[in-house]
């Protein structure tokens, strides 16, 4: 793990370089200040995933690609994609009777497909990683985009399919009736921000 983290400040400043943008550039879209992104591209910081996200809706690509994970992740695990729906499932949790945790990947379809929501017990948490998601839940109809999450009753009538021209990529847990997600975070006001 620690080389894939590693490899992310060479990657990171590659990226950058392509899309002929600076550090100030970055810095204004993602909010993470310039010594910060300096630090990470020359790896004298160690990414986390709170650094990562927002650089990698900035660029506009998946995570794992940011940090040049393997495709096919831990070799120790064997993931075995399901396809359901015209939809790809890959499962990364294996606790029974508990909360489900899977990748789920909508392909672009040149026709859309007829909306046919469903309802089962549970509930249902889900986090769009890239492209533009639709959820129809209930009445209401719902664009995300990367970086939008959604939570919900499972047993209130849902459908969820691609809104765009490209892949859909988001994560998706499964709960029991009556789970909630459960926030923490420490109280108090916001740090002072960094004087440029």
């Amino acid at each position: 793990m620690s080389e894939v983290l590693d490899a992310a400040g060479p990657r990171l400043r590659k990226l950058r370089r392509e899309r002929g943008m600076t550090l100030a550039d970055i810095a204004e879209l993602t909010g993470v200040s310039e010594s910060t992104l300096s630090r990470l591209e020359s790896g004298r910081r160690r990414p986390s995933l709170e650094l990562l996200l927002p650089l990698a809706r900035a660029y506009d690509v998946p995570l794992d690609d940011l940090v040049g994970a393997p495709r096919t992740g831990d070799p120790r695990i064997h993931l075995k994609p399901v396809n359901r729906f015209g939809m790809v499932f890959i499962p990364l949790s294996r606790r029974p009777g508990g909360i489900q945790a899977f990748k789920m990947i909508i392909p672009a379809s040149e026709s859309r497909r007829e909306p046919t929501p469903q309802t089962h017990e549970g509930f249902e948490w889900l986090y769009v990683l890239n492209g533009r998601l639709q959820l129809l839940l209930g009445e209401r109809d719902l664009t995300l985009g990367p970086g939008e999450a959604a939570e919900f009753d499972s047993t209130l009538p849902h459908w969820l399919g691609n809104a765009g021209t490209g892949p859909v990529e988001l994560l998706i847990l499964f709960g029991p009736s009556g789970a909630r997600t459960h926030l923490r975070a420490t109280p108090g006001p916001p740090p002072d921000p960094a004087p440029r």
